[in-house]
């Protein structure tokens, strides 16, 4: 078994990311890049924009949605109760391998919110039918069916029933119309669905998990998944000689044996990622990319919201906030490491791709 350093690790990992260029050329569009990884992160909707756009350089914002338009990609829940990116036609199977997790925890969160299984079926049949015949809702206006249908939505509820119709394979996230989140029925954006069997799905979900983060480990696996470790672990075993063992100072991980063509050597570029990234969000265990005394930073109050991150040489080295105006993107740079001069520039350089993906000049600050 090959064994590996951190920092080796380190340097694959980024090319598995696809933030190096990866032996095999790598995806060149959309649908081929959630493909990679098996799914993206995407609970926040200009993040995931955002994360296609610096793994397809010269593609723009206009470019990725019409890619959602075209339905290559959609937005659902399929993994531990959050949103992500996922191929149209693996979504069902998707919902049905992992995210039945997430639906078997609901009972306990409908208690609380004073909701019966009863009540949320029965949401999920109204948001059907008037979603039937290619409808498209605004999230204010699938509520607003659902309270024209008796259902009460305050509160909590009313995400709780819209989550829990996706859950269940009725609806999916549809593109955003101007600043709206909109829903449609599943079925009717993933007409023709992959069925794997049970033991052919976990296979998929290893080999792309690894192919898109390794070398990682099985609990990393585990925990991305929301899968069983026995599920994970026989994953690992369908999967067979599609993945490669080596062992990372000392512990044992896996990857796609392409990589083990890719350089392991240190890489000094600069890159400016999205909160919600796979770089960090792929992983529990992120001291390979992240120190320890940097996390406050990158999650403020450990609440789940990630910022927005430079990365040099693979390791967070600052956060980034932008706000999108009309006529300019404006971005402050926080570093959490001193930054010379060439390094700033560099930054600099990486937010600027970031501008150009959305076709508006940069302004920054430190």
């Amino acid at each position: 078994m090959t064994e590996l350093t951190g920092g080796e690790a380190l340097a694959l990992r980024m090319t598995s990311l696809l933030l190096r260029a990866h032996p095999r050329g790598g995806p060149t569009d959309v649908a081929g890049v959630v493909e990679w990884f098996g799914a993206m992160q995407a609970q926040d909707a200009a993040s995931a924009m955002w994360s296609l756009g610096v793994r397809l350089p010269g593609r723009t914002l206009a470019d990725v949605r019409a890619a959602l338009e075209r339905r290559e990609v959609l937005r659902t829940w399929p993994m531990r109760g959050t949103v992500h990116l996922v191929p149209a036609r693996d979504a069902h199977w998707m919902l049905a391998v992992t995210g039945v997790r997430a639906l078997a925890g609901a009972a306990a969160r409908r208690a609380v919110l004073g909701l019966s299984e009863a009540d949320a079926d029965r949401a999920a049949d109204v948001l059907g039918a008037a979603l039937a015949g290619g409808g498209r809702l605004t999230r204010a206006e699938c509520l607003e069916a659902l309270a024209a249908a008796g259902i009460d939505t305050t509160g909590q509820r009313g995400y709780h029933l819209l989550w829990y119709a996706s859950q269940r394979g009725v609806t999916c996230i549809a593109p955003h119309v101007g600043t709206e989140q909109t829903f449609a029925l599943l079925d009717e954006w993933a007409p023709e669905p992959h069925r794997p069997e049970r033991d052919e799905a976990l296979g998929v979900l290893a080999r792309r998990y690894f192919r898109g983060h390794g070398p990682t480990t099985r609990q990393d696996f585990a925990g991305w998944t929301g899968l069983t470790a026995a599920d994970a672990k026989r994953g690992i075993a369908v999967a067979g000689a599609d993945l490669a063992a080596v062992g990372v100072d000392g512990v044992e991980a896996y990857l796609d044996p392409a990589l083990l063509d890719a350089p392991r050597t240190p890489r000094d570029d600069v890159l400016a990622l999205p909160g919600f990234d796979e770089y960090l969000l792929g992983f529990k265990d992120r001291t390979l990319m992240l120190d320890p005394a940097h996390g406050r930073a990158v999650v403020p109050g450990g609440n789940g919201v990630f910022q927005s991150t430079v990365v040099r040489g693979g390791r967070v080295v600052g956060t980034w906030k932008r706000t999108i105006g009309r006529t300019a993107v404006t971005v402050t740079v926080r570093p959490l490491v001193p930054l010379d001069a060439d390094v700033r520039a560099r930054v600099e350089t990486a937010l600027g791709g970031y501008a150009r993906f959305l076709d508006l000049p940069l302004r920054h600050s430190w």
